[in-house]
């Protein structure tokens, strides 16, 4: 299995994508019944989101923590934050809810925010390539 040393700039982006699912998590699981009418989404589907964010960053955090990592790890995080993009511009366009124009801003800030962190874990991924092609064998 291949491995790579993580950069401090991926073990950054990593903490900060755990920091991210683990606010939007507790946010999602523990205001769900506030949060419906506002947004347009049904509690439960809001509370569900929030309790597969939560083990989502724990493992993040684990990550994170960890000067190395099987490569796959890394490319498993950009894969499923790929398709938490995906779902969410799913979710708006399948006509499923009808989420109020709050609902749709959140959901579009939130799938810009998980862009902008996977971008950051795929700068970090390559400096970690980087780092270690400089490494002298």
């Amino acid at each position: 299995m291949s491995t790579i040393c993580s950069s401090r700039f991926l073990r950054n982006a990593l903490s900060l994508d755990a920091a991210a699912c683990a606010g939007t998590g507790l946010l999602l699981a523990g205001a769900a019944g506030a949060l419906a009418e506002p947004l347009g989404f049904p509690a439960g589907f809001l509370r569900g989101a929030g309790l597969v964010l939560l083990p989502c960053a724990a493992l993040l955090a684990w990550f994170a923590s960890r000067e190395t990592l099987p490569r796959r790890a890394v490319h498993l995080v950009v894969a499923v934050n790929l398709l938490w993009i995906a779902d969410s511009v799913a979710i708006l366009l399948a006509g499923w809810f009808a989420p109020s124009s709050l609902g749709i801003a959140f959901v579009l800030g939130q799938a810009l925010a998980v862009a902008a962190v996977t971008e950051l874990e795929i700068v970090g991924l390559k400096r970690s390539a980087e780092g270690a092609a400089a490494q002298p064998a």
